[in-house]
C-alpha cells in the first residue's frame, strides 16, 4: 500500500478506536489465559501472585500488539472496524514506536482516559502524539487490507 496514500487518510474516530481495542481484549484475554496454562505446571496448579507475573502478562500484551503493528498495521479488531496504525511517514510502526505508544496508552487510561477524552477534540490522542504514530480510517482507499 501506497505510503502516501495512506498519510491522506482522515484520523479513526474514536468510537472505531475504542470498539476495535474491545474486539482485541477478548483475544488478549484468550492469550493470557494460555500464558497463564504454561506456568501453572511450575506452580503445581497454584495462583500465582506476583510482581514478575504481573510484568509477564503486560509483556504478552506489548507482543501482541507490537507484532500486529509492525507487521501489517492493524490488529484483528482494527481490521474488523477498517481502521490503521501508521507513524508520521505513513509505514507500519516499528516496535519501538509501538511500545512508545502502548507506554504512553497505560500512562493516559492511568490519567482517567484523558489521553483517549483529549481525541474529541483533537484529531489524534496523546498517545499518538508522543509516540509519533496515528491511527487512520483505510475506508477512505477502498481497499481495505
Amino acid at each position: 500500500m501506497n505510503t502516501k496514500n495512506l498519510l491522506q487518510c482522515p484520523p479513526a474516530g474514536l468510537l472505531k478506536q475504542l470498539l476495535a481495542m474491545l474486539y482485541d481484549s477478548f483475544l488478549i484475554a484468550a492469550i493470557l489465559f494460555i500464558g497463564t496454562a504454561i506456568l501453572l505446571p511450575f506452580t503445581h496448579g497454584e495462583a500465582i501472585h506476583s510482581f514478575s507475573y504481573s510484568l509477564y502478562l503486560l509483556m504478552l500484551i506489548f507482543i501482541f500488539y507490537s507484532w500486529f503493528w509492525s507487521k501489517s498495521g492493524q490488529t484483528l479488531g482494527m481490521k474488523v472496524w477498517k481502521i490503521r496504525i501508521i507513524n508520521d511517514y505513513g509505514f507500519n510502526p516499528s516496535w519501538t514506536e509501538s511500545f512508545l505508544r502502548l507506554a504512553f496508552a497505560f500512562f493516559s487510561m492511568a490519567c482517567f482516559g484523558l489521553g483517549y477524552l483529549w481525541r474529541l477534540f483533537k484529531p489524534y490522542t496523546w498517545h499518538d502524539r508522543l509516540s509519533h504514530t496515528k491511527i487512520i480510517d483505510v475506508k477512505c482507499l477502498g481497499n481495505t487490507k
